[in-house]
């Protein structure tokens, strides 16, 4: 499959099978996600694997749906942004970008698979720090369960190319 049809196909899922997902096909996805670009090549990143039922359940106090821990795996996307890469003229730091960057690989990496996702950063990020315990100084910055489809997920749409786009200036 071509990245077109790639990107298109990607959809987020929110029923998923209790099928396993094996070992080696979520080191593969990590594996890849790892591979993503980040700003100075800094790689602030950390990614929590949560596959334990009682702790995925856990999970439900930062993000209360069922539907996300019917997932066999749920997967923390984390950064420090200490470690991040930093602008000199306005001090914006590329932490969170990065985490960004990395967790579209990791979904993009998922779905050419066979395997279902869905961004999600509607969660409370104290109560998810609590539950996995996460240091003072990591933040997270999306969640996704990831496991074999149940549904074929919430159709895509998509603003038209003319509604985003601007030539030469805003």
């Amino acid at each position: 499959m071509d990245f077109r049809e790639l990107a298109t196909r990607r959809v987020s899922v929110r029923g998923y099978r209790p099928d396993p997902v094996p070992d080696e096909l979520l080191e593969e996805i990590l594996d890849i996600a790892r591979m993503a670009p980040s700003a100075a090549n800094r790689q602030p990143w950390g990614i929590v694997v949560v596959r334990d039922e009682a702790r995925r359940r856990a999970l439900l106090e930062a993000y209360a749906r069922e539907w996300m821990v019917s997932a066999p795996v749920v997967l923390v996307v984390c950064v420090e942004p200490a470690a991040a890469w930093v602008r000199l003229e306005d001090g914006w730091n590329a932490a969170e970008t990065d985490a960004a960057i990395l967790t579209t690989h990791l979904l993009l990496a998922a779905a050419e698979r066979g395997l279902g996702t869905c961004w999600i950063a509607a969660f409370s990020p104290s109560r998810l720090k609590e539950v996995l315990g996460l240091p003072g100084h990591v933040v997270p910055v999306a969640m996704t369960p990831l496991g074999w489809p149940a549904d074929a997920g919430r159709p895509k749409q998509r603003k038209a190319l003319a509604g985003i786009l601007h030539r030469e200036r805003w």
